[in-house]
């Protein structure tokens, strides 16, 4: 029997049912690369059907790369132009940095617990973190560019505006307002993108014009307000499975006590704050779906589901996310990878009938 939000496709050898789903794509810069593997994964199953895409900073970036092919062409073509601007992407993204110490020292040993603090404040990491609170991207004059500009207009399939593929939605931090704002449909541009993906402390705010505002308004990183929105999924169009792909880990079971890694918990905590909000009104829905309460009134019952590697990001440290050297990119894309795997060997089967993640344990 079919579900709602299920769909046929007709393949050479009779009728394949695919489920719709949308995706919800964390930001966490070079630990993005991680969902660079979940949607490798994902475009090689065709019972598997991306109808809608929120992304965020890195997020935004790979749900642009994954929207552009997927609307290149119908079934496999388009699938394998996705692949392909993921793998551009990335591959651009790891020559942003040639940190050849990191390498060195990751290859030839671990660093023991002792000298860990003192690895903190030597690492090229710390002194790029250094840097940003002594120099702004404004500083650059005339020589300031950012970087995800040419790597956004020479994606293999960069067009966003075909009316085809995944309906995509970008979050950036309105400077002035400190207010979310999502772009979604033609607003879709490069610059939304960049604007989701600026840190300010790295890049200039990205500057568009808001035809609501009448204004030029400028533009920071969405994660600050929504890492990633879940509400523009909500939408009655789409159906109403949500899988979210986590890069920053919810839980932490040590205590932290140096400086490198309270400053980790820090950020991750502020990252995921947006995200635990919009899950904790999603649970009080469902509270009220399960007491009949919302008879008549339209609010969606929509289903969540996780693919992340607490495990792994757990042991990495936040300021990597700044440095995308091609070693951490490569594991992080075998971890998306695998545990994409593991999601459609496991709870895949709940798409559609119920929610994969217990939503009242993560609140009580």
């Amino acid at each position: 029997m079919l579900r709602c939000g299920d769909i046929l496709r007709v393949t050479g050898t009779g009728v394949l049912m695919a489920r719709r789903i949308n995706l919800a794509l964390q930001g966490g810069g070079a630990h993005g690369a991680f969902a660079w593997g979940v949607l490798e994964r994902l475009l090689e199953d065709d019972g598997i059907e991306i109808s809608g895409i929120s992304g965020t900073s890195a997020g935004a970036l790979n749900g642009a790369a994954l929207a552009a092919g997927l609307a290149s062409g119908p079934g496999r073509r388009g699938r394998d132009a996705a692949r392909e601007n993921l793998d551009y992407i990335w591959s651009q993204v790891s020559q942003l940095s040639d940190n050849r110490m990191v390498r060195w020292m990751h290859s030839m040993f671990p660093v023991p617990r002792g000298l860990q603090r003192l690895t903190e404040m030597i690492s090229p990491i710390a002194w790029m973190e250094s840097l940003t609170r002594v120099f702004s991207p404004y500083d650059y004059g005339p020589f300031y560019s950012n970087p995800l500009a040419a790597i956004l207009r020479e994606m293999p399939h960069p067009r966003l505006d075909t009316g085809r593929g995944p309906q995509l939605f970008v979050t950036a931090t309105n400077v002035r307002t400190g207010r979310i704002r999502v772009f979604g449909g033609a607003e879709v541009t490069p610059d939304a993108i960049m604007a989701s993906a600026c840190l300010p402390t790295l890049f200039r705010a990205v500057e568009i014009d808001d035809p609501k505002t009448g204004r030029r308004e400028a533009y920071w990183d969405g994660g600050y307000s929504g890492n990633p929105a879940l509400f523009p999924l909500f939408h009655p169009d789409l159906p109403r499975d949500v899988v979210i792909v986590n890069i920053n880990p919810m839980l932490r079971d040590v205590v932290p006590r140096t400086p490198g890694e309270i400053q980790d918990r820090i950020n991750e905590i502020s990252f995921n704050t947006s995200l635990l909000r919009e899950l904790r009104a999603i649970n009080f829905v469902k509270r009220l779906h399960g007491e009949d309460r919302l008879t008549g009134r339209p609010m969606k019952n929509v289903l969540v589901h996780m693919i992340m590697d607490d495990c792994l990001m757990t042991s990495l440290s936040a300021g990597s996310k700044l440095v995308p050297e091609p070693g951490l990119l490569g594991t992080m894309h075998e971890a998306g990878y695998r545990a994409a795997d593991r999601f459609l060997a496991g709870d895949a089967e709940n798409l559609g009938q119920r929610d994969s993640v217990d939503l009242p344990a993560l609140f009580s």
